[in-house]
């Protein structure tokens, strides 16, 4: 297995540019914990909603990596698997997801109790043109711990596989209703 961990991977915005064809991403957890996401999750927690009409306000470094990443031709797109009554991050998710579409994002949604019977990788991950994996690990309570790079055939064919059936069966934005 050829693997690169955390403090030797590229930028983020790097492995957007390398992309020829696709880039998909895959979410599992039902709870993320960052400082930053903490802080937005809190205001949108005391009333603060996102206007989609003000993207000055939203738009972020990676909302244009990914728009440019589109305008180059390669499809971006990204499933959640959802446990469901959802979790109050999930619906923050949600909410929030008019920032993925207005980049030019795919995005869908799988209810957990569907997914039973896919075969899906341990860890979310991205996945750049079937040829490299960034896979995301985190600890029990969604706090981010490091991200790796693989290249391995094997792990390549399992994301692209588990996407492609999980994106099958999920449900597109506009047409999910959390519960």
């Amino acid at each position: 297995m050829t693997t690169e961990q955390t403090a030797d991977l590229p930028p983020f915005g790097e492995l957007l540019a390398r992309c020829e064809r696709s880039v998909v991403h895959l979410e599992m957890r039902d709870t993320y914990a960052d400082p930053v996401e903490d802080e937005r999750v809190a205001a949108w927690r005391a009333g603060h909603r996102d206007d989609p009409a003000d993207p000055a306000s939203w738009w972020r470094p990676f909302h244009q990596d990914i728009a440019d990443t589109i305008a180059r031709g390669v499809s971006v797109q990204r499933a959640r698997i959802v446990s469901e009554p959802i979790t109050e991050y999930v619906r923050f998710e949600y909410d929030t997801t008019f920032q993925n579409l207005a980049s030019g994002e795919g995005v869908r949604w799988l209810p957990r109790r569907r997914a039973s019977r896919l075969a899906l990788p341990g860890n979310d991950f991205w996945l750049f043109d079937d040829h490299t994996i960034r896979w995301h690990y985190f600890a029990g309570d969604g706090t981010w711990l490091e991200d790796e790079l693989d290249h391995d055939a094997a792990a390549i064919k399992l994301c692209a596989e588990s996407f492609e059936a999980v994106w099958g069966l999920a449900i597109p934005h506009s047409a999910y209703t959390p519960h």
